[in-house]
């Protein structure tokens, strides 16, 4: 049962009195442990479907179910709590906060969805343990390499269990090796928890972990 459904979803952004279509019913469907890549040229649309897909956007037309659950955009204050939920985000931005150690920066993500204390802890030592990242969970994210603060970043994105994770050009800022340790440590991630991972990217060594290449040009999908 898939736990991420787009429906013939649309986006126009207005723009003074003109209205620009971004997105022209894109369709999409995610199984639990499937690993697509979303490829596309800059202004295809991509960020734009990633956003709506994450909850962040609201279509202009068409249907969207997160994990069971269909998003009513009619109430967009419901919105928050379901990404916080249901989703976990990976940027090529870190966005890590650099008064707070690794495990911190996760320990804080679970805060903010509710969890605290213990839980919070041992959660938060449970991902950066499945990112490798155990002897490095109290250093400053100054002290990191771009690929250490990248998968403080997917360990962020893992905590709490979501059933999907939405990922936005991660290997941008890595040099291509370790761009590809991040993408196969996601990929196995993703594979070992059951979790739905579409990755958006330029990088074509996303292909090489992906189960399939969902491509959009023009704001049209094609797979």
């Amino acid at each position: 049962m898939p736990v991420l459904e787009a429906h013939d979803v649309t986006k126009t952004f207005q723009e003074g009195r003109h209205a620009v279509p971004v997105l022209h019913g894109g369709s999409l469907e995610l199984e639990p442990g499937e690993v697509a890549a979303l490829e596309g040229p800059s202004g295809s649309g991509k960020t734009t479907f990633l956003s709506i897909l994450g909850c962040i956007l609201t279509p202009t037309s068409g249907r969207l179910i997160v994990d069971g659950e269909v998003v009513d955009h009619d109430r967009p204050h419901t919105m928050p709590a379901l990404r916080k939920r249901s989703i976990g985000f990976v940027f090529q931005q870190y966005n890590l906060f650099p008064a707070l150690t690794a495990a911190e920066n996760v320990e804080y993500a679970l805060n903010i969805k509710g969890l605290r204390g213990r839980e919070a802890r041992s959660e938060a030592e449970r991902v950066i343990e499945a990112v490798g990242l155990t002897d490095r969970a109290h250093f400053l994210p100054r002290d990191l390499s771009g690929g250490q603060k990248q998968r403080v970043a997917v360990a962020r994105a893992l905590a709490g269990r979501p059933p999907v994770l939405l990922a936005d050009e991660p290997t941008a800022n890595l040099d291509s090796k370790t761009g590809s340790q991040i993408l196969e440590l996601f990929r196995d991630l993703a594979k070992r928890e059951q979790r739905a991972l579409l990755i958006v990217t330029h990088d074509p060594n996303v292909r090489t972990i992906a189960d399939r290449v969902i491509r959009i040009r023009d704001g049209r999908l094609a797979a």
